[in-house]
């Protein structure tokens, strides 16, 4: 993978951010149901676990952690915040490396605090109030000054959480300068995220760009490809539902994915339920 160096007049004053969205969506029968959810979610994704999960982004995208913040709350969601930094930097005059676009680590899996950076999460576990869907999401952001990429732990946040719907944002904010005072917004090649995602990912989700070129915005969301009831049942199996109540439950659930990916209301029309 080839790879060359731009020399810059002073530091990298570049502001990369990487926000990921992961949407779990489940089915609950009653509100025993629901609450034995919640708490599962809860269990799962507790402050503790998230920062353990930021770390390793930390760790992946070449960082140092310098505070940590975190948080459960009451009556259910976690937070955590990391500051970071890129670590220290001799003399004034900078050179930074030019990356080829490919898929980064997967999880071996917070917030935390980097100098001029941060990487955060936030939880928000929710559900319908009569209708039996409970949606659990997953907020994070990773913003880095200077040379680390946020998006190298891309691979890794996607394989942390088994997503049913994800949304993806990455943007470049700012410029820096070369040693000839000439502005650069951007010191990397980048037509899509999905250059960061892998085959074997990519291969399970139905994925859209909406991708700004000149302003430095990528936009990728996905929504996965197979549907499988069973997976979106919470405590029992299809096989023990009567087939029209398998098929009103698909319904329902799938209505809840097309409107999360579409960002709207949608109609029944819009997707087919199979049996």
């Amino acid at each position: 993978m080839s790879s060359s160096r731009l020399k810059l007049h002073g530091f990298n004053n570049l502001t990369k951010t990487l926000s990921f969205n992961m949407y779990d969506i489940c089915y609950t029968k009653n509100e025993a149901d629901r609450m034995a959810y919640i708490e599962y979610i809860d269990e799962q994704y507790n402050a503790d676990r998230l920062t353990n999960i930021l770390t390793t982004v930390t760790k992946i995208i070449g960082a140092n952690i310098l505070n940590i913040a975190k948080q459960d709350y009451e009556p259910q969601g976690a937070s955590v915040t990391i500051l970071i930094s890129e670590g220290p930097v001799n003399g004034r005059q900078q050179e930074i490396q030019v990356h080829s676009a490919s898929p980064g680590p997967l999880p071996s899996a917070t917030i935390a605090h980097l100098d001029k950076s941060h990487i955060t999460v936030h939880t928000y576990p929710e559900y319908h109030p009569h209708e039996g869907i409970s949606t659990f999401r997953t907020d994070i952001d990773v913003s880095t000054c200077g040379e680390i990429s946020p998006l190298k732990a891309l691979n890794y946040l996607i394989h942390c959480f088994d997503a049913d719907i994800m949304t993806i944002d990455y943007r470049i904010r700012g410029f820096t300068r070369d040693i000839t005072g000439k502005k650069m917004f951007i010191d990397h090649k980048i037509n899509s995220i999905q250059n960061y995602i892998p085959d074997d990912v990519k291969n399970m989700y139905n994925m859209i760009d909406v991708n700004i070129y000149q302003d430095k915005i990528f936009h990728t969301k996905c929504k996965l490809k197979e549907f499988d009831l069973d997976n979106y049942l919470f405590g029992y199996t299809k096989d023990e539902l009567h087939p029209g109540t398998r098929r009103e439950i698909a319904k329902k659930v799938k209505r809840e994915m097309d409107e999360i990916f579409y960002g709207t209301n949608v109609k029944d029309a819009m997707f087919k339920i199979d049996e």
